[in-house]
């Protein structure tokens, strides 16, 4: 019997498939803790890339997917989910993260569900930075920025440095618009890297009960 072998590839593609219509609804990766995960569980669980962690589908959204079968290709390196979909798959709105036609050159499917009202604002702003960086649109700020890391790091400083005076001399309303004008650009940022803003979440979880004495005294130099 076919199996995978994790020490040669910690990493595996999966292909999420509708179990009645076969309808291939989304690509991600699993390790072995997400494949044992989803064996255990019946629910689609995967490691994210972008996250550096286990991600069960749904885990915001409740969008989850429960899994039917698992089908091994020939060398044990990459997975079919056969599933049932539970709302949509694209984290967009649409039914399938398959939307976008390039033949065509246009797009296929809609959102069906609104996603501001499913996501945090910051991980759809997050997502939307992410889609103007592989867009052609040269009208857009954001890509923009992203095309020019001297502007985007200046901008970054420009608006920390704002974000000071209004906290030292400005009203509650003007600190509240340079934070937001501080977090677009600091998250435009992490964009140009690849680096989702649930890994900053993260570490901030991890510096919950220490002191900052404590937590700056236990970094690691580098």
């Amino acid at each position: 019997m076919i199996k995978i072998n994790w020490l040669a590839t910690p990493l595996v593609p999966v292909i999420a498939q509708d179990s009645v219509t076969n309808e291939i609804l989304m690509l991600a990766y699993m390790n072995e803790e997400a494949y044992g995960l989803t064996l255990s569980t019946g629910f689609a669980h995967y490691f994210s890339r972008s996250k550096q962690r286990i991600w069960k589908k749904g885990e915001s959204s409740n969008h989850t997917q429960i899994v039917h079968d698992i089908l091994l290709d020939c060398d044990g390196d990459s997975v079919i989910l056969k599933i049932t979909q539970n709302g949509v798959a694209c984290h967009t709105g649409r039914t399938s993260c398959f939307y976008t036609s390039v033949t065509n050159n246009k797009t296929i499917l809609e959102p069906v569900v609104d996603v501001d009202a499913i996501y945090a604002v910051v991980d759809t702003l997050y997502h939307t930075i992410l889609e103007r960086k592989n867009s052609n649109d040269e009208k857009s700020w954001t890509k923009k920025l992203l095309n020019d890391k001297e502007l985007l790091r200046s901008k970054i400083l420009e608006e920390a440095n704002e974000l000071c005076v209004a906290i030292d001399e400005e009203s509650d309303e003007q600190v509240i618009y340079e934070a937001t004008d501080l977090l677009y650009h600091a998250l435009v940022g992490l964009g140009s890297r690849d680096i989702s803003p649930d890994r900053v979440k993260q570490e901030l979880g991890r510096r919950f009960g220490k002191s900052g004495i404590e937590e700056k005294e236990g970094r690691v130099k580098g």
